[in-house]
């Protein structure tokens, strides 16, 4: 009977562990570009209503 390779069990577990950790990072990345842009959208659409000049002959 052949013995186990504890140690080729051990680096597959660890190269498991790391690419999951990977993923989960681009995740957050992502997750936090994504409202960063969604942010951004909203404060340009508020800032772009303010802006705009008057019309000087409505007002008089």
């Amino acid at each position: 009977m052949a013995k186990p390779n504890y140690s080729f069990a051990k680096r597959q577990r660890d190269l498991a562990k790391e690419q999951k950790k990977e993923e989960k990072l681009q995740r957050k990345k992502a997750s936090a570009e994504e409202a960063a842009l969604s942010h951004d959208a909203e404060s340009d659409m508020t800032t772009d209503e303010g802006d705009a000049p008057k019309d000087p002959a409505s007002d008089a």
